[in-house]
């Protein structure tokens, strides 16, 4: 049995992860922790999670508990998540936290050459096809039509855009051999003139308690394009990380995502 993890246990997506794990074949849940001091730390994280008394009790720390698992799991903050993948190395982690800046993806990158490492901004099955097929639509329709995205999610998301609009923007700007530093348009107001032909849009909503959603346009002259992604609820989210756990194990050190999860490479 893949002996799991999981960072933030006591959070939305810890939560969903830990429901996933039951009854995953060939994973286990091995161990739980939160940050020092918070509420939940000592309880039984199944009751915590609305679930049967599991007998294993929320840590306080990784330390307490790394050695008790195979795998870890972690959706929490960029710079919580640093620092776990510091104190993981020779352990196999699961990522899905986003905002990352420059320099603390170039401190993942350095670290999982010492460890193995799945990192996604979105560990959906759905949105990883979506990664797949935009940059396929980009390559065939080319420059003759112009690039919008739009995300939603829920009011309490405190990054923007979402990591997964700014993958999608990755990879159609790749597809078309452009710089996204340079064509990345992420809000528009005023006289701003016309909209020039190499630009790629990425705007954001925050509203309610959307899940996630994410619309990439592609408009051309007298059509358009639309690829959407709408996520129900965090399960699916949830499912692929378990889905990457069991996975990463077994390969060699590195930095993967879920597109190698996937086989979608």
């Amino acid at each position: 049995m893949i002996k799991v993890i999981v960072a933030g246990a006591a959070g939305r997506m810890g939560g969903r992860i830990i429901h996933m794990l039951e009854g995953a074949q060939g994973l286990v849940l091995a161990g739980a922790f939160e940050k020092t001091g918070h509420p939940a730390v000592d309880q039984d994280i199944g009751e915590v999670v609305g679930l049967p008394k599991k007998g294993i009790l929320i840590a306080g720390s990784l330390a307490e508990v790394l050695p008790q698992g195979d795998v870890l799991i972690d959706f929490t903050h960029p710079e919580v998540s640093l620092e776990n993948v510091k104190q993981a190395a020779g352990k196999a982690m699961v990522i899905g936290t986003t905002g990352f800046s420059a320099p603390q993806m170039g401190q993942i990158m350095e670290a999982a050459q010492h460890a193995r490492v799945v990192l996604a901004p979105n560990m959906s099955v759905g949105v990883n096809l979506m990664f797949k097929v935009v940059a396929d639509i980009a390559q065939i329709l080319s420059s003759g039509y112009d690039v919008e995205i739009v995300e939603a999610h829920h009011r309490l998301k405190k990054d923007a855009p979402s990591g997964t609009a700014m993958k999608l923007a990755q990879v159609i700007a790749a597809a078309l051999e452009r710089d996204l530093d340079q064509v990345g348009v992420y809000e528009r107001k005023g006289m701003i003139g016309q909209r020039t032909d190499a630009e790629i849009g990425i705007q954001t909503v925050r509203a309610g308690d959307i899940v996630g959603e994410h619309t990439v346009i592609f408009g051309g002259i007298g059509e358009r394009l639309e690829i959407i992604h709408r996520a129900h609820n965090r399960d699916n989210f949830a499912r692929g990380a378990v889905r990457a756990a069991a996975w990463i194990v077994n390969q060699p050190q590195g930095l993967y995502d879920m597109q190698d999860v996937l086989g979608l490479k």
